[in-house]
């Protein structure tokens, strides 16, 4: 949980950053407490951010959630409206993570972004005129099939998660080239359908298996885009996130901007 106080709208105050519970009565718990140690004596006139999975209709309570099952179906909107007295926006953090790079970060003044994170999962969203684009559900890039015999997703093969649990041990402790130059081609396969997709002026890849060290090599994806891509002239131009942490705060406060 990364939670801060803007004053103006335009930056925000030194953000808490703790571990997110697994519980959900303890994560509102600790929410709460931080977004009032963070104001103060300050009223709460809104409150924006992102969590991990696809919502309800009316982004009340997650319907799916890799990593924070208990969390699952639970009223989160309902209990920080009681809680807070102030209306509540929220988005995946991948999209409100994405947000934050096309306005204030890597994409920034780019119509069309495609936001990529690969980390523990993999996820995304596409931003359009600094706004995430409309969906029905939300945007899941990583669940996209990429074996359609086995099920076998883009996720399965290029998170971080997947990689620990093949070769039995953190990604940041797997030193050897070969296995980050074929992550690096299936990430571009992976990169290949959502340009045909979403079709973005820009990718702006983030998340650990990104920007960590060691990290997939983005000249190697370019590399391979390039070799696979042959539906359009040329491929977007493909950049690293550049706001580490609090990218979703800044896509906080540009979301709360347009509503």
């Amino acid at each position: 949980m990364r939670v801060a106080f803007s004053a103006d709208g335009v930056s925000f105050e030194a953000p808490q950053n703790v571990s997110t519970p697994a519980s959900y009565e303890d994560g509102l718990r600790l929410f709460l407490d931080l977004a009032r140690r963070c104001a103060g004596d300050r009223k709460v006139e809104a409150v924006c951010g992102g969590i991990a999975g696809p919502f309800t209709e009316h982004k009340r309570s997650l319907i799916g959630s890799p990593n924070l099952g208990d969390w699952i179906g639970k009223p989160l909107k309902n209990n920080l409206e009681e809680n807070l007295q102030a209306p509540i926006y929220i988005e995946n953090d991948s999209a409100i993570v994405g947000l934050g790079e096309a306005v204030s970060g890597a994409g920034r003044g780019t119509e069309i972004v495609a936001y990529i994170t690969v980390s523990t999962g993999v996820g995304g969203a596409r931003i359009l005129k600094s706004k995430i684009d409309e969906k029905a559900l939300g945007f899941e890039p990583g669940h996209q099939i990429l074996d359609y015999k086995a099920g076998t997703t883009l996720e399965n093969l290029v998170s971080g998660k997947s990689l620990e649990a093949k070769m039995g041990k953190a990604p940041k402790d797997i030193t050897d080239n070969l296995v980050w130059e074929d992550l690096a081609k299936t990430l571009a396969v992976g990169l290949h359908n959502t340009i045909v997709h979403w079709s973005p002026q820009m990718i702006v890849l983030g998340g650990s298996m990104i920007i960590g060290n060691p990290s997939i090599p983005l000249e190697s994806v370019e590399r391979c885009l390039k070799e696979t891509l042959h539906i359009f002239p040329e491929i977007p131009v493909i950049k690293k996130a550049e706001l580490g942490d609090f990218g979703g705060l800044w896509g906080a406060l540009a979301y709360l901007k347009s509503v």
